[in-house]
């Protein structure tokens, strides 16, 4: 059985990963906040620079020249700010599953430690129920070791695709300022 001080480091404990991942929160929207207001900035500069060169055109053709040559560095600058974008979603949500797979492996650790208490006090004829037990938990452990093999290798896959993505988006948009 747990005890009352085994209870109270646990409380402890899980209160202090609540505090740690919140404070891992609000740096990831702190640094999701501060990439907007510099995206924002640079889109007023732009937008204004590029107004004023739009005025100053002389002809169409000029206008269009203009507008084919804004068309590669906006793709370029949208897809580096959506990679500073998935960059620190990414970081914070791998402090979370770090600080999730900590839990999970002390929460395993525990209920091995309450399960071959258990085992060490049970009655005699028990020996099946007490293999049924561990059996359960190591199948809870195998499900739950391949449900974050799983997750970690969608997460790899997603960033392969971003990456192939992006740089797709990015050629495409020197293919379509060559073509003017």
């Amino acid at each position: 059985m747990l005890t009352v001080e085994q209870v109270m480091a646990s409380q402890k404990a899980g209160i202090e990963t609540l505090l740690g991942l919140t404070s891992k929160a609000f740096e990831g929207v702190e640094k999701i906040v501060e990439l907007n207001m510099s995206a924002s900035k640079v889109v007023m500069t732009e937008s204004a620079e590029h107004a004023k060169a739009v005025l100053s055109v002389k002809d169409a053709q000029e206008l269009i020249a203009l507008q084919s040559g804004l068309l590669q560095p906006l793709a370029e600058k949208s897809a580096a700010y959506s990679r500073h974008l998935y960059d620190i979603t990414t970081g914070t949500t791998t402090e979370f599953s770090k600080a999730l797979e900590i839990q999970a492996a002390d929460a395993q650790k525990k209920l091995m430690g309450l399960v071959e208490e258990a085992t060490k006090n049970a009655p005699a004829g028990s020996e099946a129920a007490v293999s049924v037990m561990k059996n359960a938990v190591s199948a809870a452990n195998g499900a739950l070791e391949s449900v974050q093999k799983a997750v970690r290798q969608a997460t790899e896959a997603a960033e392969s695709n971003f990456n192939a993505v992006a740089a797709s988006a990015v050629d495409a948009s020197k293919t379509v300022s060559k073509k003017r």
